[in-house]
């Protein structure tokens, strides 16, 4: 057993039992549904389609992330038993969960000057944010310590690719993303945009593809072009969504007939209520390792 712990944040979207059986610990972020707020604990205290269906009847979804007080808590608990800490936060570039986790730490540096607390901005989201945990999880049972995997993760999260989509512009438009006028012309004309994580941290609009079967192929495409050892990948490959599991099922099912050396079959998740608030349903992610990610 190691002397360190590793952390995440409920925006890492993966299931309550991955994490566990990977030994995974995790701080929920909050959302207001209606303006009831709920814990985003990975559907526990509302579950993802309910959730979903709520949203597209019309619901009004807020987000708030962990504080500074939180993460003082959560983290003194590991502390008081002797335990370093190396915590992954989610993208700085959407969230201002990182800065916070931060704070915590110089918080608690002077009360505890011989443990070490490791605050990594995983410039990831969703369930690319969880395939960088879960990497970190598979050399930690392979022996590497707290400092050389800290080095390791600052050294290799560029490379975690995201793709996603959506076949549901509504959110996007209420988020304030697309105007309202290109919301209406991309419904009609059925157009699904494609984006992907910038080497900041930040979801960048790449292409607009009209229909969801072209917009398939396309993520696929993406992955054959990006992934390490092309063809030959055989790293994992997870997927998120939101009330869209046959496309995401559709999607995996495309990636294992082209990389058939992939490790294990494609993981497919839940788009957790954080990131879902303001994706809304219909919204597919693609996640694999690739080359590194520079704009």
């Amino acid at each position: 057993m190691s002397n360190y712990i590793l952390s995440c944040c409920s925006t890492a979207d993966v299931s309550d039992e991955h994490f566990t059986e990977r030994d995974i610990h995790y701080i929920c972020f909050h959302y207001f549904l209606d303006g009831v707020q709920y814990s985003d604990d990975l559907g526990k205290s509302m579950s993802f389609d309910e959730f979903y269906k709520a949203m597209a009847a019309g619901a009004e979804t807020k987000t708030s992330q962990v504080n500074v007080d939180e993460f003082v808590d959560y983290f003194t608990g590991f502390l008081e038993k002797g335990l370093d800490i190396l915590h992954v936060s989610l993208s700085s570039g959407l969230s201002g969960t990182y800065n916070s986790a931060c704070i915590a730490r110089d918080d608690l540096a002077e009360k505890y000057p011989d443990r070490k607390i490791y605050i990594v901005d995983s410039l990831a989201a969703s369930s690319g944010y969880g395939l960088l945990v879960d990497k970190l999880a598979d050399l930690r049972d392979g022996g590497m310590g707290i400092d050389e995997l800290h080095t390791w993760v600052n050294e290799n999260k560029l490379t975690m690719h995201h793709w996603f989509f959506s076949t549901d512009l509504t959110f996007y438009v209420k988020g304030g993303r697309i105007s309202k006028a290109s919301g209406w012309f991309g419904t009609l004309l059925n157009i699904c945009p494609l984006l992907n994580m910038n080497h900041t941290g930040h979801l960048i609009p790449r292409h607009k593809i009209r229909g969801k079967k072209a917009v398939i192929q396309e993520i696929v495409k993406k992955m054959e072009a990006h992934a390490q050892k092309g063809p030959d990948y055989d790293g994992k490959c997870f997927i998120s969504q939101a009330a869209c599991l046959e496309d995401a099922k559709e999607v995996a099912r495309q990636i294992e007939t082209k990389f058939v050396n992939l490790k294990g079959k494609v993981q497919i998740f839940n788009i957790g209520t954080t990131i879902g608030s303001h994706t809304g349903p219909g919204t597919m992610a693609l996640f694999f390792w690739g080359d590194k990610r520079v704009d």
